[in-house]
């Protein structure tokens, strides 16, 4: 998934460039499924999945995540899920996830980082799943 960052987190960092404070790190962060991914970096034009069982997936900062490393491009730096990423069995309605994003909770909160994905059709009885490495966070 190539991320872009959202609002939220590039103003904090533009901030801490400034001087200024810098928010803590959260201790958990909460991935979500989207149906349409943000067209700004504000969440403008993002739909995430809803009903059918659904609900975000929380990710222990400490724990949740692989060491940082060099990415192919020997350019940016890199994290990645440590364990398998599994969601809920969809039990009524099945849904396309084109997208994935980061927020600081598990219902509303702020939007950290999103990104596009390989379109997945997800139909009823089945679940989305994420296999270790596959969500790949880059700066």
């Amino acid at each position: 998934m190539a991320n872009a960052t959202a609002k939220v987190l590039a103003d904090y960092i533009l901030n801490w460039w400034k001087g200024t404070t810098f928010s803590a790190a959260p201790t958990t962060t909460y991935l979500a499924l989207l149906t349409a991914v943000p067209t700004k970096n504000d969440g403008t034009g993002l739909t995430e999945v809803s009903g059918s069982s659904y609900a975000r997936e929380a990710i222990t900062s400490s724990t949740g995540w692989s060491a940082i490393s060099l990415n192919a491009d020997n350019i940016h730096d890199q994290i990645s899920n440590a364990a398998a990423i599994t969601f809920p069995t969809v039990t009524t309605t099945g849904y396309t996830v084109v997208g994935v994003a980061l927020y600081d909770a598990s219902t509303a909160g702020n939007l950290l980082a999103y990104g596009s994905v390989t379109s997945q059709a997800v139909a009823v009885g089945n679940a989305y799943s994420l296999a270790i490495g596959a969500l790949i966070l880059e700066f």
